[in-house]
């Protein structure tokens, strides 16, 4: 990913709506016992687009924002989205997505990782609540849910940051002067 100003304050956007339609939207939607969570979805689709510098910044700031707005321990929602951003971003520049099903496939799997680093983390801390096998149907349900979310918030977001994402592996060809053709990497 290329970043400029503008791509720079739309990630930032991109980000910031996200998580202010979790906590003001999805919130108030229970499904299946749970609530689908969109902030690791978007922050998984930043890591695949631009790869894993991009995921885990984008993760770091949506969980800092989640955190202050929750009033709940800080940084503990970061480090679970870095997580899933950066894995995202190490997928992205190890593999191409060559398939429509890769993205919510593997956007589900990464949000059910970052559950599950969040539940993790939340027991290491101590939390004050009965622990059962529910946490697992929890992170099940989040992890469909984000599989769920991807397919609509994956185009939207790439169709977004378009004019910042590098294309691998395309050559483009142009016209150089009278009947010169020149092979370029686009």
């Amino acid at each position: 990913m290329i970043f400029t100003p503008r791509i720079l304050l739309t990630v930032s956007l991109i980000v910031f709506v996200s998580v202010l339609l979790q906590l003001s939207f999805f919130s108030q939607l229970p499904l299946l016992g749970s609530v689908a969570n969109v902030v690791p979805v978007v922050v998984v689709t930043m890591g695949l687009l631009g790869g894993a510098l991009p995921g885990a910044v984008s993760g770091f700031f949506a969980g800092l924002l989640l955190d202050s707005a929750l009033g709940t321990t800080l940084g503990v929602t970061s480090l679970a989205l870095m997580a899933g951003g950066y894995l995202a971003g190490r997928w992205r520049e190890g593999y191409d997505v060559v398939s429509s099903l890769v993205p919510p496939l593997l956007t589900g799997l990464l949000t059910g990782v970052s559950a599950a680093i969040y539940a993790a983390m939340q027991l290491m801390l101590g939390v004050d609540a009965p622990v059962s096998l529910l946490v697992l149907r929890e992170i099940a349900a989040q992890a469909l849910f984000g599989a769920l979310l991807a397919i609509p918030l994956f185009p939207l977001v790439r169709r977004l940051l378009r004019p910042a994402l590098v294309q691998d592996g395309r050559v483009v060809r142009r016209r150089v002067g009278r009947g010169g053709i020149l092979g370029a990497a686009g």
